[in-house]
């Protein structure tokens, strides 16, 4: 009686495939994920008949006046460009305290691209939180 050999086969990966898949996988993910980052600005509006609220340490204030022109913390800046706003937003920022509260006063008379380049500056720099700020309504009698 002759004995049957049973032949072992080794088990082999084949990597080609493998390797073939893991890639598609990755061009897919690639081509389906978002790479733009956009930013947003979370802004609270304080109602006028609302109560004071206190302002917090730190906080950055920019005041913009009736013809457009800044100032960062009492510092009246050279020029209105968002540019300039960027540089001083970047100069006063502590970098300890990575989102702090951004004030915003305008005076009512003053244009609305002032304040959306203020908003759009503070953006610019990740600055998140902004607050507008206004005054009470005089009674009427």
């Amino acid at each position: 009686m002759a004995k049957r050999r049973r032949g072992r086969h080794e088990a082999n990966v084949e990597l080609t495939p493998l390797i073939d898949v893991v890639f598609l996988l990755l061009i897919f993910f690639m081509v389906s994920t978002t790479f733009i980052r956009e930013t947003q600005l979370k802004i609270n509006l304080p109602e006028s008949s609302g109560e004071l609220q206190e302002v917090e340490k730190g906080t950055i204030e920019i005041v913009v006046d009736r013809l457009g022109d800044y100032a960062v913390n009492d510092r009246l800046l050279v020029n209105s460009e968002k540019a300039t706003l960027v540089r001083a937003l970047r100069e006063v920022q502590d970098p300890d305290r990575p989102s702090p509260l951004v004030v915003i006063t305008a005076d009512a008379m003053a244009a609305h691209q002032a304040v959306v380049r203020a908003m759009d500056a503070a953006g610019t720099v990740g600055l998140t939180r902004v607050s507008i700020t206004t005054q009470q309504p005089a009674e009427e009698e």
